[in-house]
């Protein structure tokens, strides 16, 4: 799950403990989403920084429900075409799990070969992908566990 950290960073959800991952506006990105389960886990990445990285580890704690931001015509992520009785957009909700003592940049993962077939790497522009069990591990275990 990416965020970009001026807007939404794994310090904010620490601070919060538990909050809705919504404004997510691609269909792909959605739908994944909407395949979390609750207890599932997640990484939190940080985009558009510098360097993008893999921070930290977040837990979904409410499946899938309409982001309320569609509605909301103050809101950046207002879409006028979402219909309130069959909502076009979902947010989850997160809680925190943990920061990594180490991030994972993007350029470090382009360089492992066993991640070169991420979706973060091939399709690296959705804001909810999935992670292969191989791919999770993987990672888990160069960030470090605790």
């Amino acid at each position: 799950m990416k965020s970009e950290p001026d807007v939404f960073s794994i310090w904010d959800l620490m601070a919060k403990g538990t909050s809705g991952w919504d404004g997510v506006r691609n269909f792909q990105a959605r739908n994944f989403l909407r395949a979390m389960r609750k207890g599932d886990r997640a990484f939190f990445y940080h985009s558009n920084a510098d360097p993008p990285c893999i921070v930290g580890e977040v837990e979904i704690v409410k499946e899938a429900y309409p982001d309320p931001t569609q509605f909301d015509p103050k809101s950046h992520y207002y879409d006028d075409s979402s219909n309130p009785k069959d909502p076009r957009w979902s947010q989850v909700d997160v809680r925190f799990v943990r920061e990594f003592p180490r991030p994972l940049t993007l350029q470090e993962i382009k360089g492992i070969k066993p991640l070169r077939e991420m979706v973060l790497v091939t399709r690296g522009r959705l804001s909810v992908q999935p992670v292969a069990s191989a791919e999770w591990n993987l990672i888990v275990g160069i960030c470090g566990r605790r």
